[in-house]
Order: C-alpha cells, then sequence, then structure tokens
C-alpha cells in the first residue's frame, strides 16, 4: 500500500513514516508538510492511504481531504485514497467533520506507535475484503463497517478488533494453514500475540487446529481457516 504522510513537523513526519516502513506491504511514497504541497503531491503519486494532520499552515487537513474527494469526482476515478487523520486535535466537531469528509479513522497524539499500526492493518483489510467482494452479505457489512448485530459476542478482554481482522486475513490467505510463527511473521505481530488470535479462532470454531509432528519436542500447531 503506497502512503502518503502530511504533517507540518518535520520530526513527526520522518517518525510516522518511519512507523509505516515498518510494516509489510507498506511503502511511504512521498511526505509532505503543507496543504497544498499534499495535494500536489497526491495528484502526482496517486497513494493508496494519506496520514493526515488537521493542522497544516495553509489549510487545515479537512479541508485536503475534501479537495481530494473533489478531485477524484472531477476526474471520474474508479478508486480514490483512504485518509487517516493523525493529530493533537481533539475538538469534538472536527472529529465529526473529518468523518463527515471520509476519514477512515481519527487517532489523537501523543500515541504508541502500535496504534498507528492496528489502524494501518484495518485499512489493508478493509480494502482486502472489498476487492474480493461480489455481492456483499450482511455479515460482510458488519466487518467492513465494524458493527455487530445486537447479542452478537464481542472479542474476550485484551483482543483488539483490528488485529483480529488482521490474523483472519492471514489464515483465510493461507489456505493450507500456518503456524503461530508463521502468522506472526506475515502480520509483524509477536509469536504470542499471533497465537491467541490464532487459538481465540480455534477455540470459537472458525478455525481448525492439526498436528504436524517433527523430528523431537512437541508437535507444531497449525491453523487452518474453516470460517
Amino acid at each position: 500500500m503506497r502512503v502518503l504522510v502530511v504533517d507540518d513537523d518535520f520530526m513527526v513526519a520522518k517518525l510516522h513514516s518511519r512507523y509505516v516502513s515498518a510494516m509489510n506491504g507498506f511503502t511511504v511514497v512521498g511526505v509532505a508538510h503543507s496543504g497544498a504541497e499534499a495535494l500536489r503531491a497526491a495528484e502526482r503519486l496517486r497513494p493508496d492511504l494519506v496520514l493526515l494532520d488537521i493542522y497544516l499552515p495553509d489549510m487545515d487537513g479537512i479541508a485536503v481531504l475534501r479537495e481530494l474527494r473533489a478531485a477524484e469526482e472531477r476526474d471520474g476515478r474508479n478508486t480514490s485514497v483512504d485518509a487517516l487523520f493523525i493529530t493533537a486535535a481533539r475538538d469534538a466537531e472536527l472529529i465529526r467533520a473529518a468523518l463527515r469528509a471520509g476519514a477512515l479513522h481519527y487517532l489523537i497524539k501523543p500515541f504508541h506507535r502500535t496504534a498507528l499500526q492496528e489502524q494501518l492493518q484495518h485499512v489493508a483489510s478493509l480494502r482486502s475484503r472489498l476487492a474480493g467482494l461480489g455481492e456483499a452479505r450482511q455479515e460482510d457489512v458488519d466487518r467492513i463497517f465494524g458493527t455487530r448485530p445486537p447479542g452478537s459476542r464481542g472479542l474476550p478482554k485484551g483482543l483488539a478488533p483490528h488485529t483480529a481482522e488482521l490474523v483472519e486475513r492471514i489464515l483465510r490467505e493461507n489456505t493450507g494453514g500456518l503456524s503461530a510463527t508463521e502468522c506472526a511473521a506475515a502480520g509483524t505481530l509477536s509469536r504470542v500475540s499471533a497465537r491467541r488470535y490464532l487459538e481465540y479462532f480455534a477455540t470459537t470454531g472458525r478455525a481448525e487446529i492439526s498436528l504436524r509432528y517433527g523430528g523431537t519436542g512437541r508437535p507444531e500447531r497449525r491453523y487452518r481457516w474453516t470460517g
């Protein structure tokens, strides 16, 4: 996924670029420090995702996103850029405006890098789900919009929805099954974290476990998605 980082603070932009570059499947294609620069870079680079600050020296990030949407409409593009806001702005009206402009999420500074990385994983999961859908079922729509019907069971305490989506996507893509170590490598997770989610899917009946016996030691547990 091609990412454009937009922040007026050069050091913050550099830090966010480093967080993005550490993720498998993500590449920083450009950095901008003003709204006008962001619009020019987006037109030239055509990123898949923009990380946007609200406070920019010439125009706010919400105006930038609205301009991006207007440009897409004028050009008649079939695909549009996704946007995540990363900002110190805490005003509820700004958050509402960001959502109305089409932002996927809104991260308030300061935050731990895992918060950003989980959001990046969430964006990748959304794009993967939509790319693989022909006609959607309601459960597909609920997953995409992050909603659950009344009475449905949520994740156990300590498990994050976006990481669960990532592990589910990895399981679905590896139809022959995989180990916790392989899942961790595919999702840039710790092995312990990957195994917790894999075991959760197994206990809820959405994954099955098989054992692979080697020469010595305990057999390796392998997980395969069953839905």
